[in-house]
This record gives structure tokens, C-alpha cells and sequence, in this order.
């Protein structure tokens, strides 16, 4: 299969989809765990800046030195936060503060991200459940924009959408989490990935590099104990955390009722 050609091209569908299809954002698969689904879309290879310009508000130390990022190969990433529904189906239980079956599951640590992949594989055969690296969510996210949210969203009667539009944060939330999907994707058909709730990602924190990178993901490893990446703001944060380039870090075991995790996987080897 060439580079960046979608997965279902050639009419084939990944042994562990439910359901598949293409819309106006582009191709995606479905899987199920008994009652719960998962719509995941494919994420095609390209280069971004990762990142944040001088002059960005709410800018952190750690965002400086933009650089390029290349993403050589394609992947899935989760149309939205992982829900309670899915935890609960692959788990058996729901460690979540705020409770509802579409809302994203929160309260849960990097290392039970870690055991819910494993689960998961068990229940959906050959799927290879990860967290996705830190550059793979921001390229995600951005989805060939460069401000610092997605802001050439356009509502229904045309004008572009505002950060309440797009995302649950402090000022909208009413201070907890809220049913995924509600709010304006993103140009790749991805919603939540600003607001509702923090998403864990594979890396341990590092810092940027000015020179261009291809494949970052051998950043994503890390060692036991270290802090572990989380991106997109949440409900209980202010605007100006909840951006593309905003990165923050804690040991694996934490935990809090604003950080959840959005389920990536590599593509089939054919």
C-alpha cells in the first residue's frame, strides 16, 4: 500500500472492524465491546511545527523551540475520548468521578491506560491498543492548522467557530465533564480534543529540539516512574491551556477527575 494511502482503499477492512465507512472527513472503522463502540479515524502521514510561536497567549516554557515534526506513517486515532461505556465494557468497573456512559472516563492513571490497552486487545482480536505518542496527538489535533485551536471550523450558518464552539473548558463546562461528540470536529473529523478532559499520551516529557525531527515516537518510551505527557486542556482549566501546543506532565500513578485518554493503533501490516 502506498504511503498515505487509506487502509480501505482497496476495500478491506482491518480484521477487527465492526462497521467502516468514509464521510466529509475522510475514512473510519468502528469496533465494539459488547454494547459499547469506538469510532476511530485514519490519520494520514505528513509534517507539521510542533510547538507554540513567541507570541502566543498562555504560552509555557516548554512549548518553545518550534520545530518540524514529520509523521512518516499513518495511523488510527479515536474520534473522541475513550467513554465510560467502553472502560466499563473492557474493565468491568468505573473509576470516574463524573458519571455517564457517553461521557469520556476520567479519574485514571497512565498505568490503567496501560492495563485498559492490554484488556482491550484480549476482548478485540489483533487490534494492538496504544496511547498515542505526543506528536502524533498534536499533528492530530492541529490537523493542518497553526493557530494555537482548530479555527477554520466553520459553524452551521457559516461563521467561524469560537473556543465554545469546539471545547468544554472552564467558563462553559458548569465545572464537570459533559457526552462527548457534542461540540464542532476538528477538518479531520475529531472532537474533544481541546477541552472535556486532559488525554494521556505515550511519551515521557522531553524538551523540544530546534531541528527538525521524522518519527519522534522513539521519545515515547521512557522509563518506569518517569512523568508521562498528558495534552488538550479539560473542563476544569482556563482558555488559555486549552490550545494545540499546551503540554504538561505527571508520574504515571496519578490520577485526577479531568484526565482521561483518547485510544490509538498503529495500521494493519499487509
Amino acid at each position: 500500500m502506498a504511503t498515505g494511502q487509506h487502509p480501505l482503499a482497496d476495500g478491506c477492512p482491518p480484521r477487527w472492524a465492526s462497521g467502516w465507512g468514509q464521510d466529509q472527513y475522510g475514512v473510519f472503522v468502528t469496533f465494539a465491546v459488547g454494547h459499547a463502540e469506538q469510532r476511530l479515524r485514519w490519520i494520514r502521514p505528513g509534517s507539521f511545527e510542533i510547538g507554540s510561536p513567541e507570541d502566543e497567549e498562555g504560552r509555557r516554557s516548554n512549548e518553545s523551540l518550534p520545530h518540524l515534526v514529520t509523521i512518516p506513517e499513518g495511523f488510527w486515532l479515536g474520534d473522541t475520548p475513550v467513554t465510560q461505556a467502553m472502560w466499563e465494557a473492557v474493565m468491568g468497573d468505573n473509576p470516574s468521578r463524573f458519571k455517564g456512559a457517553r461521557r469520556p472516563v476520567e479519574n485514571v492513571t497512565w498505568e490503567d491506560c496501560q492495563r485498559f490497552c492490554a484488556r482491550l486487545d484480549e476482548r478485540v482480536r489483533s487490534f494492538g491498543a496504544r496511547l498515542p505518542r505526543e506528536a502524533e496527538w498534536e499533528y492530530a489535533c492541529r490537523a493542518q492548522t497553526t493557530t494555537a485551536r482548530y479555527s477554520d471550523v466553520l459553524k452551521a450558518d457559516g461563521r467561524p467557530a469560537t473556543l465554545d464552539d469546539i471545547a468544554w473548558y472552564r467558563k462553559n463546562s458548569g465545572r464537570e465533564t459533559h457526552p462527548v461528540g457534542q461540540k464542532l470536529a476538528n477538518a479531520w473529523g475529531l472532537h474533544d480534543t481541546l477541552g472535556n478532559v486532559w488525554e494521556w499520551c505515550m511519551d515521557s516529557m522531553r524538551d523540544y529540539s530546534s531541528e527538525p525531527q521524522r518519527d519522534p515516537g522513539s521519545h515515547a518510551s521512557g522509563t518506569a516512574g518517569e512523568d508521562r505527557v498528558f495534552r488538550g486542556g479539560s473542563w476544569s482549566v482556563e482558555a488559555r491551556r486549552v490550545r494545540a501546543a499546551c503540554r504538561l506532565a505527571y508520574e504515571p500513578g496519578y490520577r485526577f477527575g479531568d484526565l482521561g485518554l483518547r485510544l490509538a493503533r498503529d495500521q494493519e501490516v499487509r
